[in-house]
Order: C-alpha cells, then structure tokens, then sequence
C-alpha cells in the first residue's frame, strides 16, 4: 500500500519512512505538476507557433473543420500546459489535454495499428493527466491562491 498522508505509519514496511513520505507528498504531486504542464507546454510550442499545421493530420483523423481543430490543437496543448505548469483552471486544462492525449491513443493503437507499442506513451501521459482532472491543482496553484477551483 503506497504511503500518503492518510497512511499510518504503523502499516508501512519501515515505519520511519511515514514522517517523510507524508513531508513530502504535495511537493512531490506539484513537481509531477509541474513536469506534465511544461512537457506539454514544450510539445505544444512546436504547434502554436503554426497553428493551422495539423490541418490535414486532424481532418485525417475524422475532425472536421481541420482548421479548427488544429488551432485548437495547438492551443490545448501550448496554453493547456502553461495552465496544468502553474495549477490555473488545472482540471478544465488537464481534461482537455486528457482528450487529445485519448486520441493520440486511439491514432497510434487503431488507426496506425501499433497497438500498445505505439500508444504507451500517451497512455502514461492520459494517467497522469486524469490524476489531475480528479486531484486539482493543490495549494501550490494559482487556483488554491485565487481561492476558486473547478
């Protein structure tokens, strides 16, 4: 059983441990924080600085208008991780990533065909972006500073 918080040390293999494990627990969630929204942020930075280039990659997917999609695209991924980066609006913007990074999925698994291979990569980062859809930004986030949170 992982140590959090709500963990008694007692239950822990080297009860020691519980002390730090707690101490540490929300920094490290922000860290992880932190690294989605930058990593996506990065990704994103190649697409916002030509928004309408996935126009025939999304329309190929099936999303009509491409030039709508692919603007949108470009934003959810540069803007989403600026927002999921400093915990503003943090489970809108990690759901919103959490559905392209669910296409992604579909694309590398179904329509390319590569099955698990080509697609585990956007699943670990849907995991970590739906720990965010359900956990919010913590109170090392802009929402927990502005006092509002979704």
């Amino acid at each position: 059983m992982p140590a959090n918080t709500d963990t008694p040390s007692k239950t822990l293999i080297i009860p020691a441990l519980g002390g730090l494990y707690a101490r540490l627990n929300e920094a490290v969630e922000t860290i992880l924080r932190l690294v989605a929204g930058g990593f996506l942020t990065i990704h994103g930075s190649q697409k916002i600085t030509n928004p309408l280039g996935a126009v025939e990659m999304v329309e190929g997917l099936g999303f009509y208008p491409g030039a709508l999609w692919s603007v949108l695209l470009a934003c959810t991924e540069f803007f989403g991780g600026i927002f999921i980066a400093i915990g503003f609006l943090t489970r809108p913007a990690a759901f919103a990533g959490l559905f392209v990074l669910l296409v992604t999925v579909w694309f590398h698994w179904v329509s390319m065909g590569q099955g698990f291979s080509g697609a585990e990569k956007s699943l670990l980062w849907s995991a970590m972006l739906l720990f965010f859809v359900i956990r919010g930004g913590n109170r090392h986030s802009v929402d927990a500073r502005i006092g509002k949170a979704f």
